[in-house]
């Protein structure tokens, strides 16, 4: 594993406008190497925008990003560091016309995977995730679950030092979910990285080490999830982003 940063994401005044809206403004995200990174916020607060800045779908208005101790805005370090991560995006992208396994062998490939590694590897992750028994099923067939783990299959498939995860567990049944959280902990103990978004605060709370809050692109909090002492997650989150006015709505009819 490589140790080269105790940060595996660091970037500063990190900020994305798309015309006169500020997606996301001045965020500056320390996330250490080893830990489970939750990042929450409501709809539309910038959560999925600063993924894609991370992962470099999108390209920065301004600040700056560190992946893995590496400055990524020089395009040739930009590419070494994007085999060493893994994502699991919000609109997965996969290619439907194929099959799971045809689809990770791409997968595999596009990351330089020989032939051995990539048959061994993608029999397993097919395997413990229990995706596509039927190996001629083609992944438009597959339930929006099966399609989340069969993204989730195909991030881990390169064996990353980093794994960004934008809603995994969204439509993900109890044990499909139990089963990705299993594999997510054994991934960080070994001291790996994974940043997740999610609006389930009850598996964030479960499973994440530390968290940040963003609020119409700006991040309101960072801390370790232990930092909270004894207050729940929902009651921190509520008291950043929710209004006592909106909580308080009713329906004249109820």
């Amino acid at each position: 594993m490589n140790t080269e940063s105790t940060l595996a994401i660091e970037t500063a005044a990190l900020s994305r406008a798309f015309g006169d809206f500020d997606a996301v403004r001045d965020l500056d995200l320390r996330v250490e190497s080893g830990t489970m990174y939750g990042f929450l916020g409501r709809n539309g607060a910038g959560k999925s925008t600063t993924i894609k800045m991370l992962t470099g779908i999108l390209k920065p208005t301004a600040g700056n990003i560190r992946l893995l101790g590496t400055n990524v805005a020089n395009d040739e370090s930009a590419i070494g560091v994007r085999r060493r991560i893994g994502v699991v995006p919000e609109d997965l992208a996969l290619f439907d016309t194929l099959t799971g396994s045809e689809y990770l062998t791409f997968v595999a490939r596009m990351y330089r995977l020989n032939d051995a590694t990539l048959a061994d590897r993608i029999n397993e992750v097919l395997d413990v995730l229990e995706v596509g028994a039927d190996h001629k099923q083609l992944v438009l067939e597959y339930s929006h679950g099966m399609r989340k783990k069969l993204a989730l299959a195909a991030a881990l498939l390169p064996d990353p030092d980093l794994l960004f995860l934008d809603e995994p567990f969204e439509g993900v049944d109890a044990v499909g979910s139990r089963i990705m959280r299993d594999i997510l902990d054994r991934f960080v103990n070994r001291g790996s990285t994974v940043f997740l978004t999610s609006h389930v605060l009850d598996i964030v709370e479960g499973i994440c080490s530390h968290v940040g809050i963003i609020d119409s692109g700006k991040l309101v909090f960072q801390d370790r999830m232990d930092s909270l002492s004894e207050r729940r997650l929902e009651d921190v989150f509520l008291e950043l982003v929710g209004s006592t006015e909106e909580m308080r709505s009713e329906l004249s009819w109820l």
